[in-house]
């Protein structure tokens, strides 16, 4: 008995999988671009930097599972080696943008900006926070959704953060920083080295 290779059997999906894989690659580099390098308006920082975060392990008004503030808290704080700073519901640092301006009820950070620093959302005009002192409210996002302010300045995660405790956002650029539970910005370097609290 013979066996028959079709070339047209194999050639979807060998065409599929190829697409799908330049797919991945474009998307890898349209986000290394936003967010590596150190070049452009509102990424990445040096890429020898190694990210970097907090070292304490306590949570201000943490839960039984560790995450920040109490049940549906949008922010919560944090004790890191930056000092006690402003985390978002999953622990995450949450960042100003310096090109904000403050009580301007927008956001300066679009298209690309966004993709790279995505928006802190919240599910109501008055979030519920836990630990953080300064004022915080709401504005309409540059993507329609409710994006958290604090002290009058809308607030950011960093893509390139990877786990609850990453501060690699820090100073990028000299536009972002993270955020101090009174509403202040921490203008500290981020340290050299470690991650997570």
């Amino acid at each position: 008995m013979r066996r028959t290779l079709t070339t047209t059997a194999m050639a979807a999906p060998t065409v599929r999988g190829w697409a799908a894989g330049a797919a991945a690659a474009l998307l890898v580099a349209a986000l290394a671009g936003c967010s590596g390098g150190g070049g452009g308006l509102y990424g990445g920082g040096d890429d020898d930097a190694t990210p970097s975060g907090p070292t304490g392990d306590s949570t201000s008004g943490s839960t039984d599972d560790g995450s920040p503030g109490g049940a549906g808290a949008v922010l919560g704080t944090a004790d890191s080696s930056l000092g006690t700073i402003v985390v978002d519901g999953e622990g995450m640092t949450v960042y100003y943008y310096d090109k904000d301006t403050k009580g301007s009820g927008t956001s300066a950070c679009e298209g690309e900006c966004a993709a790279a620093w995505p928006a802190v959302h919240a599910a109501s005009a008055e979030p519920e926070v836990e630990g953080v002192t300064a004022e915080v409210g709401t504005i309409t996002g540059v993507d329609g959704e409710l994006q958290v302010t604090v002290d009058g300045r809308p607030v950011y995660t960093y893509a390139a953060d990877q786990a609850p405790g990453d501060v690699s956002g820090q100073g990028v650029n000299g536009v972002w920083y993270v955020v101090a539970p009174d509403g202040t910005e921490i203008m500290d370097a981020a340290p050299a080295a470690g991650s997570g609290y």
